[in-house]
């Protein structure tokens, strides 16, 4: 039986060289590669993808929209890593652990959006409240999220790493205050909230890392009254799945937001008192909340244990 055949269009990009070295030493897939001087080539591009039976685009969303156009062959198979597609008709979201119809869909899925990385921390909080009947569709919702700067790209690296860089850059920053971020469609949208979330954004002066943080007020949830029921609920939901898991109360006052580096697994933790409490997602930005989550859709679709080549 011949391997599945994956190319990775924009592999020069932060996601696109993550997937890479993450596929790079597998023996059961065969791995296209374009020269480089042809890698903006759109006739050579073209090729590629429609001789894969799987394509992984990493580009930014103007451009993940033509590339989607150059995919002529109906068998061609397309992971997405831009948020161009993330609310699209036509495509579904991929992150397994939501549901056990979610994961399904994605295995039999022809188009596949990759989640967005603080999208990833927010929903895989919200998402199961929602569906449990806890958090009612009309709560108001707040959210902030700390990443290292390794999630602005190749840039935002330069500019963090330059031996000249401005002073300002060694503090925690809090940005898209203007309410406007690219994931609020997909955190409100796949969650089925009636309104949009209050989201603030901090990028600091570590590599990489995120720590995505929602707050609670008792009250406004039903069918629970204790931190220790709604721990257990969210316990209950994840029961069984490998990359998302909930950590047992233990009082901790303190996180650390890169906790979770180098791993492709996210981990819930729930801290506060019986009236009001956080629920917290830790997870790697560029592990399960860009490439890691890219891979495991791709094992997921092309029938692949769901974890081969995940860090965990």
């Amino acid at each position: 039986m011949s391997k599945p055949v994956v190319y990775i269009d924009g592999k020069e990009g932060t996601t696109g060289l993550q997937i890479y070295d993450r596929l790079a030493g597998r023996q059961d897939i065969e791995l296209l590669l374009i020269s480089e001087e042809k890698r903006k080539d759109t006739a050579e591009r073209k090729k590629l993808m429609n001789a894969s039976d799987l394509v992984f685009l990493c580009l930014p969303d103007a451009a993940a929209v033509e590339a989607v156009g150059l995919v002529e062959n109906p068998h061609t198979r397309i992971i997405d890593a831009s948020t161009a597609h993330r609310t699209a008709d036509g495509w579904v979201y991929g992150f397994p652990e939501l549901s056990k119809e979610q994961r399904e869909a994605i295995r039999s899925a022809k188009r596949t959006a990759n989640p967005g990385c603080h999208a990833t921390g927010f929903i895989s909080i919200v998402y199961p409240l929602v569906r449990m009947g806890l958090l009612p569709e009309n709560a108001a919702v707040s959210c902030f999220s700390l990443t290292g700067y390794s999630g602005g790209g190749k840039k935002m690296i330069a500019g963090y790493e330059a031996a000249d860089r401005a002073d300002e850059l060694s503090s925690p920053s809090p940005y898209a205050l203007g309410q406007s971020h690219k994931h609020l469609p997909e955190m409100r949208g796949i969650c089925g909230l009636e309104k949009t979330p209050v989201f603030v954004p901090i990028v600091d002066d570590y590599y990489k890392g995120m720590a995505a943080m929602v707050p609670f007020h008792m009250e406004h949830l039903r069918g629970v009254s204790t931190l220790g029921e709604a721990r257990q609920q969210l316990a209950n939901y994840y029961a069984g799945q490998p990359l998302v898991t909930v950590a047992p109360l233990d009082g901790c006052g303190k996180l650390y937001a890169n906790a979770k580096m180098g791993s492709d697994s996210l981990r819930l933790i729930v801290a506060g008192n019986d009236g009001q409490f956080t629920i917290t997602a830790l997870f790697d930005n560029l592990g399960k909340g860009a490439s890691g989550a890219a891979v495991q859709n791709m094992n997921l679709m092309l029938g692949f244990c769901e974890t081969e080549g995940l860090h965990i």
